[in-house]
């Protein structure tokens, strides 16, 4: 007599998209950070660089452009880094308006994607 057992297999799914995680005025997902960006903007900015990759003191450079070229280039890097759809121009133009938003939309989306939200769904 032969016996087969069947265990159930899970089902693994992510929460990885073309499009941004969370919305340029979306601060309030993430707090702390929020937090930190209104209090020291400058470590905030360097932090978030450091955590893409970049050299830290990157963004201290914006100061020097009439159209923030660090805070821009770094939306297009995220951007093309996790495969989010948009333009330059769109970057370019949150990055002169809202800046600070801008930076904390980058936060929370390196920290989303380098932690994906896994679903396992165990069927019997």
């Amino acid at each position: 007599m032969s016996v087969t057992i069947n265990q159930p297999r899970p089902f693994v799914t992510t929460s990885v998209s073309n499009q941004w995680s969370s919305g340029i005025c979306d601060c309030c997902q993430d707090l702390p950070q929020c937090c930190l960006a209104c209090w020291c903007f400058p470590c905030f900015t360097c932090k978030t660089a450091h955590e893409h990759g970049e050299c830290t003191c990157l963004p201290l450079l914006d100061a020097f452009g009439f159209i923030p070229p660090i805070t821009t280039s770094m939306r297009v890097s995220v951007r093309h880094t996790y495969g989010i759809q948009g333009t330059i121009c769109e970057d370019c133009v949150k990055a002169f308006f809202c800046g600070p938003c801008t930076w904390c939309q980058l936060a929370r989306e390196i920290k989303t994607r380098k932690n994906p939200i896994t679903f396992v769904n165990l069927s019997l």
